[in-house]
């Protein structure tokens, strides 16, 4: 679950279920997939051991929700300069150079 981005607060991510789900493409590959309330975005995502990654293709569905827009358009903007990570304990943090930071919780961590 998404718990730290930009100016958007812990608890409209927490009421927008907003998540990144790194579990693995059905088909194999390097796809996985976001929900931030309102479409569901996919993208691609190559993790290297040095603690970098690269996102690429970031789309979503098409659907307009009034409340949500801002932080769909945040996310798919951010996500492909983000190019570092770290995992501490049950959290991943993506980060650039520029300073933008994204923090998520696992899932089954409460």
């Amino acid at each position: 679950m998404l718990i730290e981005f930009k100016g958007f607060g812990k608890d409209l991510l927490t009421k927008n279920k907003a998540n990144i789900d790194l579990s693995g493409s059905k088909t194999g590959g390097d796809q996985y997939g976001a929900f931030m309330g309102c479409n569901r975005m996919f993208f691609t995502a190559k993790f290297a051991a040095d603690g970098s990654v690269k996102f690429s293709g970031v789309g979503s569905t098409m659907m307009f929700c009034d409340k949500n827009m801002e932080l769909e358009s945040a996310f798919g903007k951010a996500l492909p300069t983000l190019t570092n990570y770290k995992i501490d304990g049950h959290f991943l943090t993506l980060t650039n150079a520029s300073g933008t930071v994204m923090k998520l919780v696992a899932a089954d961590w409460d």
